[in-house]
C-alpha cells in the first residue's frame, strides 16, 4: 500500500459517514473525524488507535471549524482528502410552509459546508495529490415534490463545487462531486414515502471510496436510478411535470400514511 493518506472527514458519527470512516481507517489511513457528537468518534478511533483524530463540533459554527482546521494543521500540517459528508434533509409541507426550515438547511448544508472549504483549503495546498470532495444529492437532477428546501441546498453545493473545480485547479487540487440516490441511514429511516434501488450506507461507502480513488469528478449512484432521474429532468418542463406531479401528495394522504 501506498502511503496513508491524511483525510480529513464531516458527519463521521453515522450513515454513510460512518461507513466512510470504518472503510478508510481499515485501510491504513489517517483521519480526522467531525461529526456534532463525540461518542460515535471516539468508538472509531479506539478501534484503530493511533489513527483516528476526534474533532467533534457545530459546522454552522464558523469559530469551532476553525479550531478543528488549526488541530489538523497542528497535527499534520496538511490534507490529501477532505471529504465534506455532513448535511441535513427537512421536507416541506406546503400547507404549512416554514421559510425557517430552509434557514435551517441551508445553514447546514450550504453555510457549513462553506465553513469546512474555508478550513479545509490551506491545508489542501500542501497535501499530496490534494482532493476535495462534497456530497451533493441525486435530487439536483430532477425537481420532486417536498424537496425544495433540501434539493435547492444541494443544488447550491452542486454549483459551488463545479465552480470551485475551475478555480482549484490552479493549485491542483481535485475536486469531486458525490450525488447519491436513496442510502440506509438514521436519516432516511425517517422518510414515509417508497425509496426505489435504496442502497446501504457500506455499499454507498465503497462506491464513494472507490470514485474518490480512481479521481472522478461525479460520483453518482445507483446507476439505473440516477439514469431515470436525468431522463425524466431533462425533458420538457410540461413532460416532466406531467411525469412527476403525481409523487405529490395532500395533507390528507399524509396523515394516513
Amino acid at each position: 500500500m501506498s502511503a496513508p493518506k491524511r483525510i480529513w472527514l464531516t458527519g463521521a458519527s453515522s450513515g454513510i459517514g460512518r461507513s466512510i470512516a470504518e472503510k478508510l481507517a481499515a485501510k491504513g489511513h489517517l483521519l480526522a473525524l467531525t461529526a456534532r457528537s463525540k461518542e460515535p468518534l471516539q468508538e472509531i478511533a479506539e478501534r484503530f488507535p493511533g489513527q483516528i483524530l476526534v474533532l467533534p463540533a457545530d459546522l454552522t459554527d464558523a469559530s469551532e471549524v476553525a479550531v478543528v482546521g488549526q488541530a489538523i494543521s497542528k497535527q499534520w500540517g496538511a490534507l490529501d482528502w477532505a471529504i465534506l459528508n455532513a448535511g441535513t434533509c427537512e421536507y416541506v409541507d406546503v400547507a404549512e410552509f416554514e421559510a425557517a426550515m430552509f434557514g435551517r438547511v441551508m445553514q447546514t448544508n450550504v453555510l457549513g459546508t462553506a465553513h469546512c472549504i474555508e478550513a479545509a483549503l490551506p491545508l489542501l495546498r500542501n497535501g499530496v495529490q490534494p482532493r476535495l470532495v462534497g456530497v451533493g444529492s441525486s435530487v439536483t437532477f430532477c425537481p420532486l415534490p417536498r424537496a425544495e428546501a433540501y434539493g435547492a441546498s444541494k443544488a447550491a453545493v452542486r454549483y459551488l463545487f463545479q465552480s470551485l473545480e475551475l478555480d482549484l485547479a490552479l493549485w491542483n487540487i481535485g475536486v469531486t462531486l458525490v450525488s447519491p440516490g436513496f442510502v440506509e441511514t438514521p436519516l432516511t429511516e425517517n422518510n414515509d414515502f417508497p425509496m426505489p434501488m435504496q442502497v446501504s450506507s457500506e455499499k454507498a461507502a465503497d462506491t464513494i471510496i472507490s470514485g474518490i480513488e480512481k479521481g472522478r469528478r461525479e460520483i453518482s449512484f445507483p446507476g439505473p436510478f440516477i439514469a431515470v432521474l436525468k431522463l425524466i429532468g431533462s425533458l420538457p418542463n410540461a413532460l416532466r411535470f406531467a411525469l412527476t406531479k403525481g409523487m405529490a401528495r395532500d395533507a390528507a394522504k399524509r396523515s394516513q400514511s
